[in-house]
Order: C-alpha cells, then structure tokens, then sequence
C-alpha cells in the first residue's frame, strides 16, 4: 500500500530547499539482504528530485527481491536496473552491477548532476543538502575516487588472472596460474576505494571512450577490480 509506505515512513515528497532542487543527485544501491537496511538507507536519503537505481543480486531469494519491487513501485523515481548480475565479492560481478545501473541512468529523464554508489550496508552521516555544498565546494566539476598507484603487495591483483566461482549457494573469487597481459595503452594503473562520487560526463565517458572499454575488458578477469577501475580512468590526462 503506497500511501501507508509514504506515510508510516515519513518519506520527504518535495525538495526542502531550492539549492537542492535545481541539483539532482543519482544513486546506486547494490543489495542482496536485509530489506529492513535498505528501507531505512533508502528513507534517510531519498529526495523527490534525485533518482535511484537499485540493483539486486540475481542471487538473492524471489520473496526478496519481489519485496523491494513492491517498494520502489510506490516511486516514479527509483528503480530496479534493466540488467542484473550475480554478484560475487572481489569479482568483476561487483563493478559490472555498477555500469549496468550507469547505462539506465545516463537515459533518465532526470538531468542528474553526479551518482553515488552505495552497499545495502550503508548509511549517511550528512544530509541532502551536506552533501550537494560539499560537492559544490572544492569539487565543482571534479570527480570524488580517491587513490595511489598500485602499491606493491597488491600486484597480484592484476599479475595473474582471476575467475569468479558461483555455485549452490557458494561464491568466491580465485586466481589461476595464468600471467596477465599488460594495461592497454601502456596504463599506470591506480588503486582506491570501489566507492565515489562522478560526474555525469564522467559517466558517460567511461561508457563510450575506448580507453575505458579496453580496461574494462582487461579488468574483467582481475581481483577486485571496482578498487582500481574508476581511479585509473579519473588519473587520464584531459
């Protein structure tokens, strides 16, 4: 019953300023338990003019994920992505469930000024408008994927090749015995947190540059490869 979701959660319906109004945020949610978390992370930072793209592990049970469609029925501006993967943690799994939720958003009607990626897992400390004036503040234009180069104890990581193992319930990544060929166009490549904050036209460079395509190639058989993907890209000159 939408009205009672809206109502018995006090989910915010118009924007609480014009500052936050005229500056949509886009956020990407990947889950795969606890309905509960994922209300409550959706309440805290839901706002009427941003959008919302959820993506659910294909893993997860039916009653889950028909719970989370029932939510998000009640709102024109949050959904399920077209495309989804069963994740596994440290796979290419994990950072392909982020594109995929990319290429939805880039094709809203929403005119989106940065997306944020999020786990069911997590919760904000700031508000709406917190975290819109400390984006417009130093990093007006800028993208948010903090990292360094590749420290030594984390060459293996892109040294050898990785698979993903998904089965009866069990999924994990491993390393096989086969050597990597090196980054394409001879790429220093950046480690950093698997989470940001981008713009839009560095969202939409990521989808159609072909730098960016051959290294998303050549990440798919590394571990972990979201820690190094976006801060790599965000390091080109230009």
């Amino acid at each position: 019953n939408c009205s009672m979701v809206l109502k018995t959660l006090h989910f915010i319906t118009r924007p609480l300023s014009d500052e936050e109004g005229s500056f949509s945020l886009a956020y990407i949610i990947t889950i795969h338990k606890e309905l509960e978390m994922f209300v409550k992370l959706l309440r805290a930072i839901y706002m009427p003019q941003n959008i919302y793209c959820i993506h659910v592990d294909e893993k997860s049970p039916k009653d889950y994920r028909a719970a989370v469609q029932n939510i998000i029925n009640c709102f024109e501006n949050i959904f399920i992505s077209s495309k989804r993967e069963n994740v596994v943690y440290a796979g290419f799994s994990r950072l392909q469930a982020d594109i995929n939720c990319m290429r939805d958003l880039v094709h809203s009607k929403i005119q989106w000024n940065y997306v944020i990626n999020l786990c069911g897992q997590d919760y904000p400390i700031k508000t709406n408008k917190d975290i819109i004036q400390y984006i417009k503040s130093k990093w007006n234009g800028k993208n948010m994927t903090p990292g360094v180069v590749q420290p030594l104890h984390m060459k293996h990581r892109t040294q050898v090749s990785y698979r993903e193992y998904v089965h009866s319930g069990m999924s994990y990544v491993y390393p096989t015995k086969n050597i990597k060929a090196k980054p394409p166009y001879n790429l220093t490549i950046y480690f950093g947190s698997a989470y940001y904050i981008l713009t839009k036209e560095f969202v939409e460079f990521t989808l159609t540059d072909a730098r960016a395509k051959d290294l998303l190639e050549w990440s798919r058989d590394t571990y972990s490869p979201d820690e190094h993907y976006w801060v790599t890209l965000n390091r080109l000159n230009g």
